[in-house]
């Protein structure tokens, strides 16, 4: 599969987090998603141990059944008062932005059964109540790999983005996916589609003046 001609810098900054670009008709091809996934496995692990896993979710009725999983825990997130809509700074343009943001997740809700690829990253040993410190390690394993996967597929002209709302069905999802859940804990939820269009900018992002600190907070 041909890659775009993005150098290492335009791959970091424009890979953004796509809901309402997908390109939903459109199927990815297997031997696709297998490219970045090999690329995901090559990822810096914790303890020089690969435990996670992959699972690869293409079937219409397994893609629902999660898409319900996720749009019941949207909507309590959005009762609850969460979400980047619901938000409000007092700077306009920010807001403005916000709502944006709250629209595209509205759409991604209400469309996700019909995104040709759902991926659920997982970890072997499940992290229910551990330390933050064993959380820690535990969660500096799982995100190089789907990073690496997520930038490997922005590469090849596929949009992504990391979700979580159907972890508050998670052992529904397992029990669609095979799962084993006391042994096996799903990670999130990735979205995968070829996008409508290639071109995206970088994110706004506040200055680094607000966000660094050298030596002390």
């Amino acid at each position: 599969m041909p890659t775009l001609d993005l150098t290492p810098d335009q791959l970091l900054t424009t890979t953004r987090a796509v809901r309402q670009r997908l390109a939903l008709a459109r199927p990815v091809e297997r031997a696709v998603l297998e490219e970045c996934l090999a690329i995901a496995h090559q990822a810096p692990t914790g303890a020089h141990r690969q435990h996670w896993h992959f699972v690869v979710v293409t079937d219409p009725a397994k893609r629902a059944a999660l898409a319900d999983c996720y749009r019941r825990g949207w909507r309590a997130y959005r009762a609850a008062g969460g979400g980047a809509g619901a938000t409000r700074t007092g700077d306009p343009a920010r807001d403005a932005a916000l709502a944006r943001i709250g629209a595209s997740s509205a759409y991604l809700a209400e469309h996700l059964q019909d995104v040709p690829v759902l991926v659920v990253p997982c970890i072997a040993g499940r992290t229910d109540g551990l330390p933050a410190a064993a959380q820690a390690g535990t969660w500096g394993s799982i995100l190089p790999a789907v990073w690496s996967f997520m930038l490997a597929a922005r590469a090849r002209g596929l949009g992504t983005v990391w979700t979580t709302l159907h972890l508050p069905h998670e052992r529904e999802a397992a029990a669609v996916l095979g799962i084993p859940y006391e042994e096996v804990v799903q990670t999130a939820l990735i979205p995968v589609a070829y996008t409508i269009g290639v071109d995206f900018r970088p994110g706004q992002r506040e200055p680094l003046a607000r966000t660094v600190h050298w030596d002390a907070w």
